[in-house]
């Protein structure tokens, strides 16, 4: 698969399963904010849908690191 494409995905990735649910806020949005709280309260399911969520965000930045490692 190319880079673009790759990076396209991830991009589709992160505004779908990355961001869902969307409301009231975005859930990846929440369990961060909870994390720089001190994370008091969370359990390992917590910590493991964080990491799922976070992915997309992660092969996202990846992508777009190797792109501009390229460019170069």
């Amino acid at each position: 698969m190319k880079l673009k494409t790759k990076i396209i995905f991830a991009f589709v990735a992160c505004m779908s399963l990355g961001l869902a649910p969307f409301r009231p806020e975005p859930h990846i949005w929440g369990k961060l904010k909870w994390l720089a709280g001190g994370a008091k309260g969370m359990g390992f399911m917590d910590y493991w849908d964080t990491f799922l969520h976070g992915m997309p965000w992660l092969f996202l930045l990846y992508f777009l690191t190797v792109a501009l490692w390229r460019k170069k």
